[in-house]
């Protein structure tokens, strides 16, 4: 698929059909991160694929409280994603000779190992779309991560930047009017795309 068509089909799915997706498929998805940027190539970005049922199903409890009234969606994906990173990556990496700066570590104008984190999540949501799946974005606090890092035996020096679901999509219209889409209007490029000077 050209990428301008690619672009047309991205969207926040918060229904799947629940139907397993091949390992292979996964795989692919999941390999694109390594083409994803990396300050300084710190190669701080982890992903935790979780397609196991059982694990989803603990995954998604409560959610029938939280999203009362919506079509299932944590419970409906048959795959989740987890994107996280290793902040200790990025301050190991620019503490060798070649990155530092008077024999300093920069001072991090960001923090970069977010940035890499969002930009490895984009590659997943637009491989996804490339393989034909749909995908949804959602943020991890911190009951959640409590609860996801001693389900899935997240080590404690790594970030969970964001969960993606992932599976063939279904129709969401509960979800498709609840979200923010629904009562704000997409900004024009010309509101925010502003050229050589502001």
């Amino acid at each position: 698929m050209e990428f301008r068509e690619l672009l047309k089909h991205r969207r926040m799915v918060r229904h799947y059909d629940g139907e397993p997706i091949p390992r292979e498929t996964l795989e692919r998805i999941a390999a694109t991160v390594r083409r994803a940027p990396s300050g300084g190539f710190s190669q701080g970005q982890r992903l935790l694929v979780v397609d196991d049922p059982s694990l989803l199903a603990q995954m998604a409890e409560g959610e029938a409280e939280w999203a009362e009234g919506m079509e299932p969606w944590l419970g409906s994906a048959p795959v989740q994603i987890l994107v996280m990173t290793r902040e200790a990556d990025y301050h190991d990496r620019y503490q060798k000779d070649d990155k530092l700066q008077d024999g300093e570590e920069i001072i991090w104008p960001v923090p970069f190992w977010h940035v890499d984190a969002g930009a490895a999540l984009m590659l997943i949501l637009l491989a996804a779309i490339d393989e034909g799946l749909a995908a949804g974005v959602y943020g991890v606090f911190a009951d959640t991560d409590e609860h996801y890092r001693k389900l899935l035996r997240i080590p404690d020096d790594f970030t969970i930047v964001a969960g993606i679901t992932l599976g063939r999509p279904l129709p969401d219209p509960a979800w498709s009017k609840a979200t923010s889409r629904a009562t704000e209007r997409r900004r024009t490029v010309e509101e925010i795309v502003h050229w050589n000077v502001w």
